[in-house]
């Protein structure tokens, strides 16, 4: 299993010594909650959803708590999640209040005829199924406050945790092969600070963000959404798996660090296949991450 916290410049410079301890071990709760499932013969999709609420609750992450302010001085959030065993998926897409959107994704992968509701028809759906709308101070967070009002009448927008070119983009992802080789991925967000029109990354978007095939792999990308969209990077990951034949670690390495940098993106991946292989590139100077192989042997990392 793997799990990703968000990619980009991450300056060690930036980051104090308090900091970098509570996001690994933020880290290693969630990947150890997805585990723990898997090692008691779960499935892969409640394995990536156990994982992503946990960062969804951390105000750390840009998804859930702590997502970033949009222009309007709101919350919009994304998700997505892919069963690679059936290649059924759920998506939901500008929805606010919802704790856990990664838990409305599943809901409508697994009660709903559709894959992709948003906005108030989304919202409209949650009611149905009797979720509970958090107050809007549970998702203020005073960092993502300041970010946003450093910005906010300036017509710009910015990923996560930029200064400048300091950037963070602040996805949050999972990606798991269970007990019978089924693979399962999953991605949540917040989107942009400052964004405006109803701006939709990546991360809701299956086969730009997200994919899952048991014949190839799982995919939970994290970066600047719109060359991932352009790419359709999740799926170009398991299609060059699949009709040429790569590993999965030639796949992910040629699409995020040739195909993905020669358009102006970038930002990294973390995917899994059905014989456990892991693979987290990324082309950024960091990346928040963390893997558990069969063996459940650790790795938790931020830079390169």
């Amino acid at each position: 299993m793997a799990i990703h916290g968000g990619a980009g410049t991450l300056l060690k410079g930036m980051m104090t010594a308090e900091k970098e301890v509570s996001y690994k071990k933020t880290l290693e709760a969630a990947i150890t909650a997805g585990y723990n499932i898997l090692e008691h013969n779960g499935n892969s999709v409640d394995a990536v959803v156990e994982a992503l609420k946990l960062l969804e609750d951390s105000p750390l992450f840009n998804a859930g708590k702590g997502s970033v302010f949009t222009n309007a001085g709101t919350h919009e959030m994304d998700a997505a999640i892919m069963n690679g065993g059936n290649l059924e998926a759920g998506a939901v897409s500008l929805i606010s209040g919802i704790k856990n959107p990664v838990l409305l994704a599943k809901d409508i992968m697994e009660k709903s005829e559709h894959v992709f509701l948003a906005g108030t028809g989304a919202m409209d759906y949650a009611e149905l199924l009797g979720y509970k709308l958090e107050p809007e101070d549970y998702f203020y967070d005073e960092f993502r406050f300041q970010q946003w009002q450093e910005i906010k009448n300036s017509g710009n927008f910015q990923l996560d945790h930029s200064v400048k070119k300091d950037s963070k983009f602040g996805t949050v992802g999972a990606v798991a092969c269970d007990f019978e080789g089924n693979l399962a991925a999953a991605t949540s967000t917040g989107g942009m600070t400052n964004k405006k029109f109803g701006r939709i990354g990546d991360s809701s978007m299956i086969g730009a963000g997200t994919y899952a095939n048991n014949k190839t792999c799982a995919v939970s990308c994290t970066g600047s959404g719109e060359f991932f969209i352009r790419a359709v990077v999740a799926y170009d990951v398991s299609c060059l798996m699949e009709f040429k034949g790569l590993s999965l670690k030639e796949a992910t390495e040629e699409v995020v660090q040739n195909r993905l940098l020669s358009i102006g993106g970038d930002g990294g991946l973390i995917a899994i296949d059905a014989e456990g292989n892991i693979a987290m590139p990324f082309n950024t100077e960091g990346m928040y991450r963390a893997s558990i192989d069969t063996q459940g042997n650790k790795n938790i990392a931020i830079y390169k």
